[in-house]
């Protein structure tokens, strides 16, 4: 949320083609805002390490704090979870104290090419086609949203727990 916005307010659910790091990043926080002002049920998110996402950034992490309410779901799947905890220590904390509404996976046999790069929720969708360039397309068609999420689901099927909450030592 920049300095313009009030808290009541949320940018439009982006929509279209973008092209780059610095338009996926803010595409990721434009729709982490819309998921917390439109009340998203469930938001899955899928990246092979999630090196690239401004997920650690405080304006995001306060997107997820308004968002978090009892009964909404959190996914999240990646390949490995070494980034996510090396960058973005804000949403790691954020992590630990919503547990109970966050899902972590891996699916350590895909390869970087294969695993979408994705944010997927019941309202709107974004898909990474080139990760090397961080160009995709992001938007709110029914079509989009079916095929990734099915896609996702083929994915989460071969995948195991992964990165937890915390670690019970003896």
């Amino acid at each position: 949320m920049d300095d313009s916005q009030t808290p009541s307010e949320a940018p439009p659910r982006p929509a279209g083609r973008f092209q780059g790091r610095v338009e996926f990043q803010q595409r990721v926080r434009d729709a982490f805002a819309c998921a917390a002002h439109e009340g998203w049920r469930e938001i899955v998110v899928c990246d092979p390490n999630f090196e690239d996402w401004p997920l650690g950034e405080r304006a995001v992490v306060e997107s997820l704090q308004a968002w978090a309410r009892p009964g909404r779901q959190f996914t999240m799947l990646a390949i490995a979870y070494d980034e996510v905890v090396r960058r973005h220590a804000r949403f790691a904390v954020w992590r630990t104290t919503w547990s109970h509404l966050v899902d972590c996976r891996s699916c350590r046999q895909a390869s970087p090419q294969d695993l979408p790069s994705a944010l997927w929720s019941p309202a709107w969708a974004l898909r990474r086609l080139d990760l090397e360039r961080s160009d995709g397309i992001c938007g709110d068609e029914p079509q989009r949203r079916l095929l990734l999420r099915q896609s996702i689901d083929e994915w989460l099927r071969k995948s195991s727990p992964a990165f937890p909450a915390s670690i019970l030592g003896l």
